[in-house]
């Protein structure tokens, strides 16, 4: 692989791989830490990536650089909401119900299963589509919607529950 090509696989995987495990963690220096460590491995293994398949194998070394960290430093997941209501538009009240719910949404992206998060933050925050979703994770359409259900369901039910 020479440098160029190397620098192109770069410039245009590193943002998915990067998101995918910050998906996977909610840490943003991890998933970049990851991400990195993962390009690292293919430059100094000299990988050659198949036309349709190098952004499965991306995923999956970072996927296995994820578990490894994992299971090393035992992450702990936080979740942070980007969105922060404005003070000037919003009473006292409706800025404790807004925290609140913030509070009850991210215990519920923390304790739900990995694999429904993974799924349910690719369709929120990426916007990607269930087929996209499917095809990254190398999973069947199906698969995805009954994922996006179950993660739809936890949330609506960590929410509701005072």
């Amino acid at each position: 692989m020479t440098r160029e090509e190397f620098k192109h696989l770069f410039d245009v995987h590193f943002d998915i791989v990067r998101n995918y495990i910050y998906y996977r963690s909610g840490d943003n220096e991890l998933a970049t830490d990851i991400a990195q460590e993962t390009f690292m491995r293919v430059w100094e293994k000299q990988l050659r990536f198949e036309k349709n398949k190098t952004k499965g194998l991306l995923f999956k070394i970072a996927g296995d650089l994820f578990i490894s960290s994992y299971r090393k430093q035992k992450v702990v997941l936080q979740f942070k909401l980007q969105a922060k209501p404005g003070i000037e538009d919003h009473s006292p009240e409706d800025i404790m119900q807004f925290e609140e719910l913030k509070e009850k949404y991210e215990t519920a992206l923390a304790q739900m299963p990995e694999k429904q998060r993974t799924v349910f933050l690719m369709s929120r925050m990426e916007q990607l589509k269930n087929r996209e979703i499917a095809e990254t994770l190398n999973l069947s359409i199906k698969a995805v919607e009954k994922r996006m259900k179950q993660a739809l369901d936890y949330v609506k039910k960590a929410i509701s529950e005072s």
